[in-house]
């Protein structure tokens, strides 16, 4: 059967895709390099922009287990969540309703949130009853969502993701079969008797989704919620960074981009153009990227110092429907002298930033493996594996305002605990392990199911807005909840305030006595 009945939706809220996606000045770990052979480490970063004034149209297929082990107070928390979505989807968005356990079924077409669709889609959810001792079929569930998606007439200015929520094991199918294709899979785990790394696998084989914990007894809006928060402010689809060496110029020996990321990256083998694919970008998301060239010895031909260029790096991506848009290509390249500096390791900011960078995927392959060695019951040595990453990350010294290490400290400390017991690590540890290295393979944001305040990585502002939202609808949910797009008249006029209005204020200042005036964005 082919769904191509979804629904036409608004014209998007077309704007200029320039400036959605930016670069940062590339770092360095050194500031000089030897004209002997020599190793020069450097980080890319690429950022989207903050505001949500310009995204893309939104088309949300939630994919929901019926099965028996959703049964009880995990389905309800589920329906609960789910009508915070319907709450906070706005015309420009879509969505569909697919339900499975022993088969799936299409519930609703892709429809256009209108007020009208969100008190049917509303009816809808809160209908849905579990189906007892029924199978579990999540291949099903998942093929129909994909189905879906792919037939769709209406895609241009749209992202298209998947929301996959399961409480129990397969029973029938394989799902980690299907091919997602360039869908993003967002997949959350309800409670213990959930299969985990089917879950986590079924995310990480899409581009971008990322697996989420919810334990037992959790509140499932605060999960859905925030990556809710990125999918409505997507603002730049098909995003990619291109490193190009210079190997024309003699220097560069190798380039390499160092493990940390679950991206799709392709060398070419005739130029040794790196291509890094990234998919979509939430409003205030950020990708970074440490490489590391080595460099060939010219000493026996160079005896004084120059500047010697390496590499180019471009970002390009697509938005509001248009073709795909390359950026303004950024150099790579280091003082090569004689007498190279010997700057004592992170004796700069940069550096010290750079050198964080580097230890994270070294400090999330530690989970991995903590992880590995508490499901062969090997709790000891789990706790071993990542107090010695703890102690790895002691080192580190970073600058008043940094929180990535103080972020990834306090991660270790709540993983640690939860390997405290057998029982304990299979409730809350296992998943919350599954959660961190999705995320950290992604750079985004994953619930982890005991999230506290000091582990917020990757999240995004919005993510904070609605996650603060989510806890004041699980205490009233028939209080008003503001709409996305009531969300971004809210962040334009804080922004303003924070930011605008000040620097409107200097500026007039400055003009009216000709003399100059910091206007904090300088």
């Amino acid at each position: 059967m082919a769904f191509n009945d979804d629904e036409k939706p608004p014209t998007t809220n077309t704007g200029r895709p320039r400036g959605l996606v930016t670069i940062k000045p590339v770092k360095y770990f050194k500031d000089d390099a030897a004209l002997t052979a020599d190793t020069v480490m450097t980080e890319v970063e690429i950022n989207a922009t903050s505001s949500t004034t310009v995204r893309e149209g939104l088309d949300l297929v939630a994919v929901l287990d019926k099965s028996g082990g959703m049964d009880g107070e995990k389905f309800e928390s589920m329906k609960e969540a789910m009508l915070f979505v319907i709450t906070k989807l706005t015309p420009l968005d879509r969505l569909s309703v697919v339900t499975f356990s022993d088969g799936a079924t299409r519930l609703s077409p892709l429809r256009s949130m209108t007020l009208s669709a969100r008190d049917d889609f509303k009816a809808l959810v809160s209908g849905l009853q579990a189906n007892g001792g029924s199978g579990t079929n999540t291949q099903a569930g998942l093929e129909t969502g994909l189905a879906l998606i792919a037939d769709r007439v209406y895609t241009k200015a749209r992202t298209a993701n998947i929301f996959l929520m399961s409480g129990g094991h397969q029973t029938s199918g394989d799902a980690r079969q299907v091919d997602p294709g360039q869908v993003p899979i967002y997949t959350f785990g309800f409670g213990k008797d959930t299969d985990l790394q089917l879950m986590s696998d079924i995310a990480k084989k899409s581009p971008g989704g990322t697996f989420s914990s919810v334990p037992d007894g959790s509140k499932v809006s605060l999960a859905f919620s925030q990556l809710l928060a990125g999918l409505l402010t997507v603002v730049a689809q098909d995003v990619q960074l291109t490193l190009t060496p210079r190997t024309e110029e003699g220097d560069v020996d190798t380039i390499a981009v160092a493990p940390g990321t679950d991206y799709t990256q392709v060398t070419d083998v005739a130029t040794g153009v790196i291509t890094i694919k990234f998919g979509t970008l939430f409003a205030g998301e950020g990708r970074r990227v440490a490489i590391t060239l080595t460099l060939k010895d010219v000493s026996a031909t160079i005896k004084e110092e120059y500047d010697a260029p390496l590499a180019e790096v471009q970002h390009s991506f697509t938005a509001q429907g248009r073709p795909r848009d390359p950026q303004i290509p950024d150099d790579i390249s280091i003082k090569r002298t004689p007498t190279p500096s010997q700057s004592p390791l992170g004796a700069s900011s940069k550096a010290r930033q750079l050198q964080a960078e580097i230890v994270r995927p070294q400090y999330a392959e530690a989970i991995r493996q903590g992880r590995l060695l508490a499901d062969d019951g090997q709790l000891d040595d789990a706790r071993d594996k990542l107090v010695d990453a703890q102690k790895a990350l002691e080192n580190i010294v970073l600058d008043d305002g940094e929180k990535l290490v103080s972020s990834l400290r306090t991660e270790l400390l709540q993983l640690i605990t939860l390997m405290d017991t057998q029982e304990l690590y299979k409730a809350k540890g296992r998943p919350y392990a599954l959660a961190s290295e999705t995320s950290h393979g992604r750079q985004r944001y994953a619930a982890r199911g005991d999230d506290v305040d000091d582990v917020r990585l990757f999240a995004t502002p919005r993510m904070d807005t609605y996650r603060e939202q989510a806890m004041n609808f699980e205490k009233n949910p028939t209080a008003p909840v503001p709409s996305a797009d009531e969300d971004v008249k809210q962040g334009t006029k804080e922004l303003y305030e924070s930011q605008g209005r000040p620097y409107a204020l200097a500026s007039e200042a400055s003009h009216g006595r000709q003399r100059y005036a910091s206007r904090g964005g300088d």
